[in-house]
């Protein structure tokens, strides 16, 4: 009896569904069933397609909004380098901005820039006149907002000098070429940089910021570390390697001008101070590793240990590279931070706002002693060497 069942169950076949003439033929009680299940039947189809229908476009409109989002975040145009002024009225939030900067074709998106702001905690944008280009990137963009606009609209300039924090002398001097298109080249400004006349002239203008720097030994450039890093107009009618300098030193004189009684009442000369800014500049990444990196500084300077940062030991070669050799720790430098106690003779890059206030104001700890994940950037702290051998291990070596 099994296998008769198993026969029928095999050979049995789906009857097809009948026609519309069919079922007009049909009773009226069959003819509404049959009516029915053959609606049913389209629905189903129907509902089949449009959910295909709608999961191809959902993904088409995923991948159309992803690649949108991408290039907003990339400058509108690299290629154009055109300035354009833009207005910031007074008052103005970051999505107001964000769709001030779109309308004046500076940005592809007000939206993303407003997003964007929000998820890198990007704020603190003051109102005025701007020049903005296309070619610009949004954290350009955002360095210049957070310095301030004009009261009033400027002639524009035929190009931005971008400064960005933690370039030495000789980096700026690059940028500068490249950004005039080597109108004012580096060895112009260079030349500038070695120019005692010019360093005399300056430090009677700021003698409270420039004195210790003026009584240095072994510099290699008695103003490295004080050009602070911000954008720069250049018009090349007027603009001058001279005039730039005299801009990077006012802003770095404005900026540190608050500042000058607490770094007094701390110990520091201004020379010590932005030295040590210097390497909190570019050994931290987010403001609460630098804070506990400043503060790691201190306690080796109060200890009488050596600060022992690669920064010293890459400014001393010359050279940027990934990584520090155990040769090149050997350097003959007094900018040589492994074999020469104390602050060295100056500062090695030019450090930001964040920088000089995570300086000013560390983190309290008790660490001698920081290693950086080379993966993931994250900053690990320990108070023994046996400790950080660990973490050199862990997060280095491995």
């Amino acid at each position: 009896m099994g296998s008769r069942s198993q026969e029928n169950h095999e050979t049995k076949k789906e009857e097809p569904d009948p026609t519309l003439e069919e079922i007009a033929e049909m009773p009226p009680r069959q003819r509404k069933y049959e009516t029915r299940k053959k609606e049913r039947k389209v629905v189903r189809r129907i509902v089949l397609i449009v959910v295909a229908t709608l999961a191809v476009l959902g993904t088409i409109l995923g991948v159309t909004f992803y690649n949108f989002v991408q290039g907003a975040l990339q400058p509108r145009d690299a290629e154009d380098s055109q300035l354009v002024q833009v207005n910031i009225p007074s008052g103005s939030s970051n999505k107001e901005i964000g769709d001030i900067l779109e309308n004046d074709n500076v940005i592809v998106s007000g939206l993303v820039f407003n997003y964007w702001t929000k998820f890198n905690n990007v704020d603190g944008f003051q109102s005025g006149y701007y020049q903005m280009s296309p070619d610009m990137t949004l954290d350009e963009i955002s360095t210049l907002l957070q310095a301030g606009g004009t009261a009033e609209p400027q002639a524009i300039a035929d190009a931005k000098i971008v400064i960005p924090e933690g370039n030495d002398i000789a980096s700026i001097a690059d940028i500068i070429e490249t950004s005039t298109e080597g109108a004012i080249t580096a060895d112009d400004f260079l030349a500038v940089m070695n120019d005692d006349a010019y360093f005399q002239k300056v430090l009677a203008l700021y003698p409270q910021m420039l004195t210790s720097a003026s009584e240095a030994e072994g510099v290699r450039y008695r103003l490295e570390g004080y050009l602070f890093p911000a954008t720069y107009d250049y018009y090349a009618d007027t603009t001058t390697a001279e005039g730039l300098a005299d801009q990077m030193v006012a802003a770095m004189y404005e900026t540190l001008s608050p500042y000058f009684e607490s770094i007094q009442n701390q110990g520091y000369t201004v020379q010590q101070f932005l030295t040590l800014a210097s390497l909190v500049e570019r050994e931290g990444v987010t403001a609460e590793d630098r804070a506990n990196i400043a503060q790691v500084f201190i306690n080796r300077i109060n200890a009488g240990m050596a600060l022992q940062s690669d920064i010293s030991i890459l400014y001393a070669l010359g050279v940027h590279k990934e990584v520090v050799t155990y040769d090149d720790l050997e350097v003959d430098s007094p900018y040589n931070l492994y074999t020469n106690t104390g602050y060295g003779p100056g500062p090695f890059d030019s450090p930001g706002l964040a920088s000089i206030e995570a300086t000013l104001n560390p983190t309290a700890n008790d660490y001698y002693y920081f290693v950086a994940d080379v993966d993931t950037g994250d900053v690990y702290f320990a108070e023994t060497y046996e400790e950080h051998q660990q973490l050199v291990e862990e997060y280095v070596n491995n």
